[in-house]
């Protein structure tokens, strides 16, 4: 599915260069996780287009990768029989949490211009977003279902995806003609819950992640 969508995300987007002006970044990324029981840190790295409509206005696209965020929460588990040896039994569950994003929307400059050679630039950026997830549980010690309760996340592993709405304000300066160095300050605003056993909280509570981003934004002339 995520080939599909970039594959007409990009189709579109070349369409409309043919009428505008086209830039290309890339960058690296730092993300934190906010979500309960499932905070993690992990790195990643963004491939983004955009078509510049004016000066100050533009279409951007990119996809965004990330490394496996690893954390881990302790449960205990209830017997469900009064006469079970023991009651309680505690275990830990090792999780590692993959996202992928494609975001499309709209990119505004506040100060500047996208061709600015001007000492700086300030934009600002929404849109939405389709975030790919991948969990992957283990269990410290497999625990038997027929005497036990066992809580949520499922053991083993599970995709997800998910619509975001996408915000970020960032800043660059010119290294050279149509060169900029950039960094950007991103976060995603959930807009339907987790529909998968293999995630902690469901509830998507906001924020749910949020990115600091250092890249190069080359202007195609």
């Amino acid at each position: 599915m995520m080939k599909f969508f970039i594959f007409i995300l990009f189709t579109l987007f070349y369409c409309l260069s043919s009428f505008s002006q086209v830039s290309v970044a890339t960058d690296g990324s730092l993300l934190r996780n906010f979500n309960d029981d499932q905070k993690f840190w992990a790195f990643g790295q963004t491939v983004q287009l955009n078509v510049h409509l004016s000066k100050k206005e533009a279409l951007y696209a990119w996809i965004s990768y990330y490394t496996n965020g690893r954390f881990k929460n302790n449960f205990t588990a209830i017997a469900k029989d009064p006469a079970t040896v023991p009651q309680q039994a505690a275990y830990t569950v090792y999780t590692g949490l993959r996202f992928r994003q494609l975001s499309l929307g709209w990119k505004h400059f506040f100060l500047g211009a996208f061709d600015s050679g001007q000492i700086w630039n300030a934009y600002g950026y929404a849109g939405f977003g389709l975030l790919f997830g991948k969990a992957d549980n283990r269990y410290s010690q497999t625990g038997d279902t027929s005497l036990y309760f066992i809580e949520s996340p499922a053991a083993g592993s599970g995709a997800f995806k998910r619509l975001t709405f996408d915000l970020g304000l960032g800043t660059e300066f010119p290294l050279g003609t149509d060169v900029f160095m950039y960094t950007e300050l991103r976060t995603w605003i959930p807009t339907t819950d987790y529909p998968s056993p293999y995630l902690y909280n469901n509830s998507g509570k906001f924020p749910s992640a949020a990115a600091v981003n250092l890249g190069l934004r080359i202007v195609i002339q």
